[in-house]
């Protein structure tokens, strides 16, 4: 199956990945995102290219009269730190761009609409690793409010207008294109600092730990999400769906291994922990498996590769 899709915040490190995916398999991509992080660089050739907020009555009108198959929602505010300093920001991109954006979804008959949440966030401190769906939802940030906030709002507005929504809650996605500058993107930052010969800075005492998947097997779980018959059932969990590799690695695990790819010992230095970072996340990806018919193909240490690759050649 394919059709025509909006990816939003397609010029940012995930969305232009998922934008390549769903050209790869046929699909007629627009691409819709403001530039305040992603590159007009990333994004496909073949993809046609429409730059707005996500917050304005143009991306609304754009899905109201587009005739779009499906709506892959991707551009946010992701950074925890600005949530906790300008909590009504983050609300006002996470929480009111979406709906935004859901309700000019509802208005040109999207058939389905696929939204970026975090299994990072939502769950909180879970009390089993890996977390499955139906875990409690325990958000200790107010990004993840805002994330868990959106999965909320897409239930509700998918029952009122009638299409329907997929929420993918990711674990720590890394891979070409991640900003350095962002702190969701450790791997980036530390590959960065490596080549550049400066130390690795550790938060706390470096043994909280993440689950950390490829962005290539994120776009994969995208698409297939955007095809797949979802599961029957009223509960909140059932469209949602982690996308993670269930495997725990902690900040010296990673440090060591990027030192490893790169033939360098890592300097590290520590500094005091973050307020509203988790100490442990890993997520079930039993449900994905099953129902998507997804699971990760790149190893950790094979997706550092590109990664590494792509800043020698690329990163400014």
């Amino acid at each position: 199956m394919s059709g025509r899709v909006l990816v939003t915040g397609g010029a940012g490190f995930i969305g232009s990945h998922i934008a390549e995916a769903y050209l790869k398999e046929g699909w007629d991509v627009v691409v819709l995102d403001d530039l305040s992080r992603g590159h007009e660089r990333n994004i496909p050739k073949a993809a046609r290219f429409v730059r707005a907020d996500i917050r304005s009555p143009e991306a609304r009108e754009l899905l109201a009269t587009g005739r779009f198959d499906a709506l892959n929602h991707h551009a946010a505010q992701i950074d925890v730190r600005v949530s906790v300093d300008q909590p009504a920001l983050d609300a006002g991109i996470n929480v009111v761009g979406l709906v935004n954006l859901l309700d000019g979804a509802g208005a040109g008959g999207v058939k389905r609409v696929i939204f970026a949440s975090s299994g990072g966030v939502v769950y909180g401190d879970p009390d089993v690793i890996p977390t499955p769906e139906t875990a409690p939802k325990l958000p200790v940030s107010p990004y993840g409010v805002s994330k868990l906030a959106g999965e909320y709002y897409l239930r509700a507005i998918r029952a009122l207008r009638g299409f329907e929504g997929v929420a993918m809650r990711y674990a720590n996605v890394f891979g070409p294109r991640q900003d350095p500058k962002s702190e969701a993107g450790v791997v980036s930052i530390f590959v960065s600092r490596l080549l550049e010969g400066q130390p690795l800075v550790v938060f706390g005492d470096g043994r909280q730990t993440r689950d950390y998947v490829f962005v290539r097997d994120v776009a994969r779980a995208n698409v297939l999400a955007t095809t797949v018959k979802l599961p029957d059932g009223g509960e909140f969990d059932a469209p949602a769906f982690n996308i993670a590799t269930s495997i725990e690695r902690n900040v010296l695990e990673l440090a060591e291994s990027v030192g490893q790819v790169l033939g360098r010992k890592p300097e590290l230095e520590f500094a005091p922990p973050r307020a509203g970072e988790l100490f442990r996340s890993a997520l079930d990806i039993g449900k994905a498996k099953r129902v998507l018919g997804w699971t990760p193909e790149w190893k950790f240490e094979d997706g550092l590769k590109p990664l590494v690759e792509w800043f020698q050649k690329e990163a400014r």
